[in-house]
């Protein structure tokens, strides 16, 4: 199950017509639509189940710049600033803390990664460092692993993914956009070629732009469309643990384990060295695309054929207006948590600090990512179905960045000088 999110009053029909569909109550297609209200544009946000309650409430909830992609630091820069203006732009918190974020080593060759990391950003301004072990002691106490280095940022933050979302809904309604939940949209409307509405499960939409940020389903989405979108999914699990002392306020990842604070006073946990890698049939329609992924991360894949299998190839890839949609079918996509992987997280982080030896656990989740070939998301138009703009796509990166990527899907959509340059993000690079 999704952790518990504070629920938003939302509409419960919508216009005949306005001048912006968002397809997606998740962080990056609810700050969109919060920054087209801002700017006075009429915009409508469609959800199929409730807001937030996919990725966007399962995250770690970190807001990092430490061992991005470096076409991709420009938009992690832009979101610390859109995240620490949050709470004053949104009258809410959002939870956010710029507490830092610390990656450690535990071999030579993967504190080899993290020198060559920074390497490749000298020039840039970050406040990214190296650590010694005794740097890793001094900030992080109690600790028993043999780090060999890491590699810290102490601008780096987080956010709580349980408040964030309702908070931006909730302003993004306040200044005039209209969102509703439980309502899936089917189909694009076209005239002339050209976006001219969408049509949904409780009729049709017309309007001049629509942005489609459906996180894990606009592969699907656009693929009825004729429109190809490379992603694949993998499934983090999570736990979050009650109320307890722990050794720092910086969000800490080790090669097996990770761990942050939480508004609560607990601490969010995950075994960053495993994840859940169900097969479908995507694997292998595209999966010759993430040949180099598999080469580098192997061994952190899970890989699993079961029922994940039979119920994606249950959902129709190719559908009418008037049809059921996938997106009816499966209002949530709600995977179950790995409890044995989330046992090994707990395991290897007790090894590594043994305050965390008598944790208790409040609740466990799992969430999942669609991941590109190049963990780069697609933010921009997409050429061959004009008015139509897209933001998905983000590998497990969009809640940290998704304040800024919203805002450049805005950007893009107004035709306004885009927040970053969006030539990283165009879907023709595919």
């Amino acid at each position: 199950m999704a952790p518990r999110m504070t629920p938003v009053e939302t509409s419960s029909g919508f216009p005949a017509s306005t001048t912006v569909v968002v397809i997606g109550g998740g962080i990056v297609g609810l700050t969109a639509a919060l920054t087209l209200a801002e700017r006075g544009v009429p915009v409508v946000l469609l959800e199929k189940g409730r807001i937030g309650a996919e990725q966007s409430s399962r995250n770690l909830g970190w807001v990092r710049k430490t061992s991005r992609s470096v076409p991709d630091i420009p938009m992690s820069m832009a979101a610390d600033r859109l995240w620490a203006e949050m709470p004053e732009r949104v009258g809410a918190d959002v939870g956010y803390r710029q507490a830092g974020i610390m990656f450690l080593a535990r071999t030579e060759a993967e504190m080899a990664m993290h020198e060559g990391w920074i390497k490749a950003v000298d020039g840039l301004p970050l406040d990214s460092r190296l650590l010694s072990p005794g740097e890793i002691d001094r900030l992080v106490p109690g600790g028993q692993g043999q780090w060999v280095g890491g590699i810290y940022t102490p601008s780096d933050g987080r956010a709580e993914p349980t408040l964030a979302p309702s908070a931006i809904a909730a302003a993004a309604i306040r200044k005039g956009a209209v969102i509703v939940e439980n309502c899936a949209v089917r189909t694009l409307s076209l005239t002339g070629g050209k976006v001219s509405g969408v049509e949904t499960e409780k009729g049709e939409i017309r309007c001049d732009q629509v942005l489609l940020a459906g996180g894990l389903w606009s592969r699907r989405f656009l693929g009825n469309h004729g429109v190809f979108l490379p992603t694949l999914p993998l499934v983090a699990s999570v736990i979050r643990t009650a109320p307890m002392e722990g050794p720092t306020d910086i969000a800490v990842g080790g090669p097996d384990f990770s761990f942050r604070k939480g508004h609560d006073g607990g601490f969010i946990v995950m075994q960053r060295g495993a994840v859940g890698a169900p097969l479908m049939l995507d694997h292998m329609l595209i999966g010759m695309r993430y040949l180099h992924m598999l080469k580098d991360q192997r061994k952190l894949l899970r890989i699993s054929f079961g029922k994940d299998f039979f119920r994606d190839l249950s959902l129709p890839r190719r559908w009418k207006k008037h049809d059921r949609s996938p997106f009816e079918r499966v209002r949530t996509m709600d995977p179950p948590a790995n409890e044995a992987i989330n046992a090994e997280a707990v395991q290897n982080l007790s090894t590594a600090w043994p305050v965390f030896a008598n944790l208790s656990i409040r609740e466990s989740w799992a969430g999942m990512m669609d991941v590109t070939p190049d963990s780069l998301p697609v933010v921009g138009p997409v050429a061959r179905l004009p008015g139509l703009t897209v933001a998905s796509g983000f590998s497990g990166h969009g809640f940290g960045t998704g304040p800024a990527a919203g805002q450049l899907a805005a950007d893009l959509l107004c035709g306004e000088t885009p927040i970053v340059d969006p030539a990283p993000y165009r879907l023709e690079r595919f």
